[in-house]
């Protein structure tokens, strides 16, 4: 009955979406539990929102198959709550493929299949385009357009020039003239989903590690939040994004997902901890000072960022 008031009030009070305030850290887990409609799993309150929780490139999505319903935080952890409309809950409720294997963007299978503990389903496309940063900047985007945000999309591509999505689907699109990017009339480009994966191909071939890494700002590695992303910009750079985070609230230590594409352009995967088999794919807080080992790449402290909006 409780619930049933409280569901009604985020009705009246905030609309069908609720406010999408996303909580910032385990002081501030209050049990607040007024979102659009719950789940319960091994006695942790679940929230999905199937407005809020839409993945485009899916004809049937089953939230049975998300990454929340499939990856158990450890022993002694629970996930942190965030509210029904954040980029963390969207991001937890990703489908996660049941061929375990990595592909190419070729349709070959990806020659280390040792990386990866689980795969997202989602497309990779069919060119050497969705890699690294590149999968980072999809899923940032699939989120705001799948919660009616897409005026907030928008990338730099590397040599800083902003291109947004609200002035693509109007009808325009970008190209260069004498060095310059310009913005031409396109009749093909509008609010549909196609014209939107074809934006984020355009993003894909001119944008990457250096240019997502100034576009974000430096977070403290102790203040990690889902949907962060620790970046090396450069040539050659690398991008993984924080995908989930636990917490133990007796201890208030952290442990987290991340996940990943590579060059080349290949399925997105959440990846293995090559430090912690018992406990892998998470990895704790507590273990790194300095340096983040992953399968394939290492990361310094210092380099975990997040997206202004």
């Amino acid at each position: 009955m409780l619930r049933a008031v409280l569901y009604l009030f985020v009705l009246l009070s905030c609309g069908l979406i609720a406010s999408c305030q996303q909580v910032e850290d385990s002081d501030h887990l209050a049990a607040d539990k007024t979102y659009a409609s719950e789940v319960t799993l091994d006695g942790e309150d679940v929230f999905f929102d199937s407005i809020c929780n839409q993945y485009h490139w899916m004809d049937n999505y089953d939230q049975e198959e998300s990454v929340l319903n499939l990856i158990k935080p450890p022993a002694g952890y629970s996930r942190l709550i965030d509210s029904a409309c954040t980029f963390g809950n969207w991001l937890r409720y990703l489908p996660l493929s049941k061929d375990n294997s990595v592909y190419l963007y070729s349709g070959e299978q990806k020659g280390n299949q040792n990386a990866q503990f689980k795969v997202i389903n989602i497309d990779v496309g069919t060119k050497d385009l969705q890699q690294c940063a590149d999968a980072v900047m999809r899923l940032r985007a699939e989120y705001l357009y799948s919660t009616s945000q897409s005026n907030k999309i928008h990338f730099n591509y590397t040599n800083g020039v902003n291109i947004s999505y609200s002035k693509w689907s109007s009808g325009s699109y970008p190209y260069l003239k004498s060095n310059k990017v310009v913005w031409g009339a396109s009749s093909s480009n509008n609010k549909t989903y196609s014209s939107f994966r074809k934006y984020m191909d355009n993003i894909f071939m001119y944008a990457g590690t250096a240019s997502l890494s100034k576009e974000m700002i430096a977070v403290e590695f102790d203040k990690i939040k889902i949907g962060d992303v620790l970046i090396k910009g450069g040539f050659p750079g690398h991008a993984v994004i924080v995908l989930d985070v636990a917490i133990n609230f007796e201890t208030k230590e952290k442990c987290f997902l991340l996940a990943q594409s590579y060059m080349p352009a290949q399925n997105i995967h959440i990846l293995k901890n090559p430090r912690n088999n018992d406990n892998s794919p998470w990895y704790f807080v507590k273990d790194y000072v300095d340096y983040i080992e992953t399968p394939e790449w290492d990361f310094t402290t210092t380099q975990l960022k997040r997206f202004k909006e």
